[in-house]
């Protein structure tokens, strides 16, 4: 019975809180096989937010979180778009946007990604 008791007490510390909603969790990347990072999103979290700007139809800078609140946003610059979706339940941001191919082209756009993405969030 003490057995029974100890392993039940083992399981119950182990497991992962309940309440906590998990998400796919990346900063900068152009490619969304990079974004798959699992988080368990503090208490306060509501959502997996998934932002995807889009310059000029070259590439995407992907960034996704936890956030406490979300609001679905679409807007189109001259210089890019940007996407916001917002979801709910465990993992379900999962989708993002496809890579750059080669790796000079890759290092371009990130460079390039930093200065637009910079711009982009400050209002252009």
């Amino acid at each position: 019975m003490k057995a029974f008791l100890v392993i039940l007490l083992a399981a119950v510390l182990c497991t992962e809180p309940g309440g906590s909603l998990k998400c796919y969790t990346c900063k900068m990347q152009l490619s969304n096989s990079n974004c798959q990072t699992q988080k368990l999103c503090g208490n306060d979290s509501q959502a997996c937010k998934t932002d995807v700007i889009n310059v000029v139809g070259f590439f995407n800078v992907i960034n996704k979180e936890c956030a406490a609140s979300c609001q679905p946003n679409y807007q189109d610059f001259t210089v890019g778009k940007q996407n916001v979706s917002c979801c709910s339940t465990d993992l379900c941001n999962r989708n993002g946007a496809g890579s750059v191919g080669s790796s000079y082209a890759a290092m371009a756009a990130g460079l390039t990604a930093s200065v637009l993405c910079a711009l982009l969030r400050n209002g252009l």
